[in-house]
């Protein structure tokens, strides 16, 4: 579904990103870790096509289309959705009446969403407007479950939130992605990025991403890598990206 290939992505000539390659297949779920400013945010903003951000080399391909020229709302037609680690606060636009205007589902969908996330009692305040953290999470996903992309990045999910959040997130997340189905029958793919991986106490992935220094310096199996980070945090990673490089 993604195919990303030798990617290198600059802002104000500064070289964030480097070769990256990513391929994320129909029905599968990757996560991407790294420390902060490895290049994550930069990584998701050039697959959504925010301008700021230079593609300096490389390609993108989503469903076998070549997708580096095209402008964000184009991606987002496609099939490309996120949701937003710290999304703005928008006075004077209920919930409900930003839902109605960007679902393509039918309502009784979005309240049975609604029920299942708690959120019953939002959904008549504007949007995000004094949201806790884990409030401002249940309305990003809320609104990612109404557009419902066929590719969805989260970013960082699982920051900001306490246990109870992150489980009901995670689980949620779940059923976005198709994880009750059979593999064969999954049309959602998905790519999380996470600091320290809470979420994935919670979820399914089938493959882990390390990036540091703007460079994927590993890929392998999720609670493998997962652990390693927990044990030894980023610099066993740094280290041995270090170690390759020379």
């Amino acid at each position: 579904m993604l195919r990303i290939e030798n990617l290198c992505v600059k802002i104000r000539d500064k070289e964030i990103l480097t070769d990256i390659n990513l391929h994320i297949e129909k029905g599968e779920t990757h996560v991407l870790f790294g420390p902060n400013g490895a290049g994550k945010s930069t990584l998701i903003n050039t697959i959504l096509g925010n301008p700021k951000y230079e593609v300096a080399n490389g390609s993108i391909y989503f469903n076998g289309k070549d997708i580096i020229d095209m402008p964000m709302y184009e991606r987002a037609k496609l099939g490309i959705g996120i949701s937003y680690q710290s999304p703005p606060a928008i006075s004077g636009v209920k919930l409900k009446s930003l839902l109605k205007i960007i679902s393509k589902r039918d309502w009784e969908d979005i309240e049975n969403m609604v029920k299942h996330l708690n959120f019953e009692k939002f959904m008549d305040r504007e949007v995000n407007v004094g949201f806790s953290g884990g409030e401002v999470k249940r309305s990003e996903i809320l609104q990612i479950y109404a557009q419902t992309p066929d590719f969805i990045m989260f970013d960082e999910p699982d920051s900001g939130v306490d246990v109870e959040n992150v489980e009901l997130i995670g689980n949620t997340i779940n059923k976005l992605l198709d994880k009750d189905m059979k593999i064969c029958d999954r049309n959602k793919s998905g790519l999380i990025i996470t600091h320290m991986g809470h979420i994935l106490d919670f979820m399914d992935v089938d493959k882990a991403h390390v990036l540091c220094e703007g460079v994927i310096s590993c890929s392998g199996n999720p609670r493998e890598i997962l652990n390693n980070l927990i044990n030894h945090g980023y610099k066993r990673c740094i280290a041995c990206y270090q170690k390759k490089k020379h």
